[in-house]
């Protein structure tokens, strides 16, 4: 695995050596990028992602070059292909990790790079470090990434995180999916058809037929580009939020995952958030920063 463009990427081999490596740093940090250099390189706004990037490869010991809002501050606002950008780029980093606000660039982008890349989120597709940690969290959670009933909750066709976790968690035996969302909001074809020609279980639900689920993964409505009208957000509606009533009505050992930030679709108390075990996402957050050291560890130096 040269460059990390698509969770499909990822087999359980290669998951468990990368747990492992996550699972080492918790235990004893060490300096794995002494004297290496990774650049990030953001076409979209993120606070987040690439804050645990960063973070990720300081911990490591190594050093960061960043472009924040690449489309206005690089060299693309003077007509640059994307393929030229990060084969230059390449020869200042040992690594290059991207945000890219359209689908389906990186991979041809990234033929004729010599350094590893790592795709942080393309448009409405994918999110492979997401669902990384996101079965990173699980594993630590539930001890397993198999037989397992999951609920994806909220925005389905534009949330690229759903679709990566649903490429990597069908990967793994007797995992079955539900799906609620708004009806404009619905999971893509391409994920439904993938479902079907690995033969795993899914069906369409509403939020109350889910609450007994092992996990229930929320999703916020996402900003998208309208030509007329600029950017616009679909609001999800009470129908997809968790609420304290509804929390009272879910199992102790149901986990509640996020790939943040949230909106209206979680409307808990903040003491609720903090202390009820249910509430995953903030777990999810700092076992974020694990994987991407790992993941990192791994591309650079093989």
């Amino acid at each position: 695995m040269k460059h990390l463009i698509k969770a499909q990427q990822f087999t359980p081999e290669i998951l468990q050596q990368l747990f492992s490596l996550a699972d080492s740093y918790q235990e004893q940090p060490r300096k794995a990028l002494q004297d290496k250099v990774v650049a990030t390189l953001f076409y979209q706004p993120s606070s987040r992602t690439r804050l645990s990037f960063e973070s990720a490869v300081h911990r490591l010991g190594g050093n960061v070059i960043s472009t924040v809002n690449a489309r206005e501050f690089s060299s693309v606002s003077k007509g640059e292909t994307l393929e030229d950008t990060l084969q230059v780029i390449s020869a200042y980093a040992d690594a290059i990790v991207v945000r890219h606000d359209e689908e389906d660039v990186l991979e041809e982008a990234t033929r004729y790079v010599s350094v590893p890349v790592i795709n942080a989120g393309d448009g409405a597709d994918q999110h492979p470090t997401q669902a990384l940690l996101d079965a990173y969290t699980i594993q630590k959670e539930f001890g397993r990434l198999n037989n397992l009933h999951v609920a994806f909750v909220g925005d389905l066709y534009y949330g690229r995180t759903v679709r990566s976790l649903s490429y990597l968690l069908t990967k793994y035996p007797n995992n079955r999916f539900s799906l609620v969302s708004p009806e404009d909001l619905s999971m893509k074809e391409d994920i439904l058809s993938y479902f079907e020609k690995k033969g795993v279980s899914f069906e369409t639900r509403t939020f109350e037929e889910v609450l007994d689920a092992d996990i229930i993964y929320m999703t916020r409505a996402q900003f998208i580009n309208e030509s007329e009208s600029g950017w616009a957000r679909v609001p999800l509606g009470y129908d997809f939020s968790l609420t304290p009533d509804i929390l009272d009505r879910i199992p102790s050992s149901t986990r509640v995952l996020h790939p943040l930030p949230h909106n209206e679709e979680i409307n808990l108390p903040k003491d609720i958030e903090t202390t009820d075990p249910r509430i995953a996402y903030f777990r999810q957050v700092k076992n974020g920063l694990f994987a991407r050291m790992a993941v990192l560890d791994y591309l650079i130096n093989k």
